[in-house]
């Protein structure tokens, strides 16, 4: 693993690749029998006659996806203490059974505070297979500073 980042380590602009992740429509059925049970997410047949003609990923998923996604490819290797809140999420197309969804994070802001931490600040997004934003949202995450 690499060195563990603290918030003074982070700098504005900085550019992280998250990593990708192929939604199955299993995984998307599973998800929102539980968690969003609505029959655009749930039934095919009903979805095909939707607004969307066909299956899409519930919001609440997508979301989900762009959090592990965030986890594995920095929070992991931060020094988090938590998060302070989201913002200014949009779903921007929808997401469907087999899309490989690909996350980025830019670091918008840091700043330190006199208590031991930092506040960073984040834009994440997430875009299919053909490049097309089907995701975003602004991110503040409490770091610890450097001991």
């Amino acid at each position: 693993m690499d060195e563990v980042k603290y918030a003074e380590d982070l700098m504005v602009g900085d550019v992280i690749d998250l990593g990708s992740h192929t939604v199955g429509e299993a995984e998307m059925v599973d998800f929102s029998t539980v968690w969003d049970p609505q029959d655009s997410h749930l039934d095919a047949e009903a979805a095909a006659h939707g607004y969307f003609g066909g299956l899409i990923a519930s919001g609440v998923h997508t979301i989900a996806v762009y959090q592990r996604l965030a986890v594995l490819g920095a929070y992991r290797h931060w020094s988090v203490i938590g998060a302070r809140g989201l913002r200014d999420v949009r779903f921007l197309r929808p997401v469907r059974p087999g899309d490989v969804l690909t996350g980025l994070m830019v670091i918008d802001g840091v700043e330190l505070d006199d208590r031991g931490r930092g506040l960073v600040t984040t834009t994440g997004q997430l875009a299919d297979a053909q490049g097309r934003d089907v995701f975003s949202l602004l991110t503040e995450v409490y770091l610890h500073r450097r001991p």
